[in-house]
């Protein structure tokens, strides 16, 4: 006689079938999808058009909206990587530019008092 596994209620003791993902689980995959929907969405609006690949703005939009690919694809695909720094010149480190001097450091203000 063959014996069927048959999916009961959870146990009394409150613990979890294992595989199940419980409503901690699930509800921290939702909130990263919505996150990273937002910040998607945000990131096409403020994306001058020049930096964007492949595609038109607006198809971009909807194609973003498409849960949970369209956030990726716009993230890895749609949109250019930002421009690296400037090396700094040869002539050893950076050098701020000049500023303000404070009354301190003022031959100036010094002298007057």
């Amino acid at each position: 006689m063959r014996s069927l596994i048959v999916a009961g209620p959870t146990p009394a003791c409150g613990c979890r079938r294992p595989g199940t993902v419980g409503g901690m689980g699930k509800a921290l995959i939702i909130v990263l999808g919505i996150t990273l929907l937002v910040y998607a969405i945000f990131d096409l609006i403020a994306t001058p058009k020049d930096r964007i690949r492949f595609l038109p703005k607006p198809l971009w939009f909807v194609i973003v909206l498409i849960a949970p690919v369209g956030p990726l694809l716009w993230l890895f695909f749609g949109r250019l990587k930002p421009a690296a720094p400037p090396k700094p010149s040869s002539g050893g480190g950076w050098t701020p530019p000049p500023g303000p001097k404070g009354p301190d450091d003022d031959p100036d203000y010094l002298r007057g008092l």
